[in-house]
């Protein structure tokens, strides 16, 4: 089969690469190895897709801690404000929330892949299944691609856009990094970014299951230099953390070969130091002849309330009436700033995206095209960069997707 322009990969870049090029009138095919398109998206957002983030293109970028400058083109050319238009603009009702999170009105991921996959139809875009084993460069003549099961498609430029290395099972497996690389592209070595964390602490399993809200996480390296901050909610796991704090956490505990890193945790951020030293004096006093493991109780949830006092040093049956000025400051400080080590990421199947890619000084950043094979282009998480956790990563998908969809549209055209 011949098409003028092939999208490799049927995610969010590749779909909004398909749109975009076939706008521009480009004969244009989507090759997607899952029976249906957007598998990823359905789990972004817990199911909800969080589309973009409601801000400027410059404080996108800054939410872009690898590689911000080559986005610069795309983000500017495709802004946050762009994607919510072109959503809306089929038919897909957004709504902003904390952090400036934009979603569908619906919370159905499953309204945005429909939007994308209405328009691939209108435009008459069709979508082929089937897994590419390797692309062939033409010369003048394009790029052809091998399938699996033996076929060749041969197209004037191909996009390609087939994701990272993280949840494998909705297709996404790296083959877009062999594939790259075969062709004499260089991969920065991927890894899980936006994961969830391990810790050798023997604290978190015995939590498990424990979620906590309002509160404040604060992660400090092995310079005691706060690297992270911010407020919201973490899970304990067997493992470690997890939880939306921890995976917004860990975009930036980028060096875990050569650096180390300590979650500190203000279970009541609500309070400063003397207020809550004032409420535990209020708390020891009215209780004085309860036990410290029930007293503990009206502090933290049940889980943690045992590993609080054994942190703090209290025993259990250790009445309130008992407690020492030293005692009740270990509390406190326990409460302010409860310490869990961490060893490193989760595997990078469990990672919501991949940092690293094929390296963005072998890619044009206007266009997207490789430099060292005409007629290919990239979008997506295959490139090496990636964000912070608010719909940035989203957004980096759509204005790659863009720019590399009507790049390879204007590039057939010329053909």
């Amino acid at each position: 089969m011949t098409s003028s322009l092939l999208v490799v990969g049927g995610g969010a870049a590749g779909m909004m690469a398909a749109v975009a090029a076939a706008r521009l009138g480009a004969e244009t095919a989507l090759l997607e190895r899952n029976q249906k398109v957007g598998r990823k998206l359905y789990i972004t957002g817990k199911g909800r897709c969080n589309v973009t983030n409601h801000c400027s293109a410059e404080e996108a970028l800054a939410a872009v801690p690898r590689n911000s400058r080559f986005l610069y083109s795309a983000m500017s050319r495709t802004s946050p404000a762009d994607v919510e238009d072109f959503f809306t603009g089929l038919g897909v009702p957004l709504k902003v929330e904390r952090g400036n999170r934009v979603f569908p009105q619906s919370d159905r991921a499953a309204d945005i892949i429909d939007a994308l996959y209405n328009e691939l139809r209108r435009r008459k875009v069709p979508i082929l299944q089937g897994r590419a084993a390797a692309l062939r460069p033409c010369g003048d003549d394009g790029v052809s691609v091998e399938l699996e099961d033996g076929r060749t498609l041969n197209a004037g430029a191909v996009v390609l856009a087939t994701g990272g290395a993280s949840y494998p099972a909705t297709g996404s497996t790296g083959d877009g990094y062999r594939l790259a690389a075969e062709l004499g592209h260089t991969v920065v070595p991927p890894r899980p970014s936006l994961v969830p964390l391990e810790s050798p602490d023997p604290d978190c399993a015995k939590m498990q299951g424990l979620a906590l809200k309002n509160v404040l996480l604060k992660v400090k390296n092995r310079k005691n230099k706060v690297v992270y901050q911010e407020q919201g909610e973490l899970l304990f796991t067997h493992f470690g953390l997890s939880g939306p704090l921890v995976l917004s956490a860990s975009a930036h505990m980028r060096d875990f070969g050569g650096d180390s890193y300590t979650c500190l945790i203000d279970l009541k951020p609500a309070l400063d130091e003397q207020k809550l030293d004032e409420r535990l004096l209020r708390e020891l006093s009215g209780g004085a002849n309860r036990d410290m493991s029930n007293l503990a109780l009206t502090l933290v949830p049940r889980l943690m309330a045992p590993v609080l006092l054994e942190r703090a040093g209290i025993p259990g049956e250790r009445k309130a009436r008992d407690v020492t000025r030293g005692e009740r400051r270990r509390l406190l400080e326990v409460l302010k700033g409860f310490s869990v080590a961490v060893s490193g990421p989760r595997p990078i199947a469990e990672a919501i995206i991949t940092s690293g890619g094929v390296k963005v000084s072998e890619v044009d950043p206007r266009t997207m095209m490789s430099k060292k094979v005409p007629g290919l282009f990239f979008a997506g998480e295959l490139l090496d960069v990636d964000a912070y956790t608010g719909g940035f990563n989203l957004q980096i998908a759509w204005a790659t997707g863009r720019a590399a969809g009507e790049a390879a549209a204007e590039y057939v055209s010329r053909l």
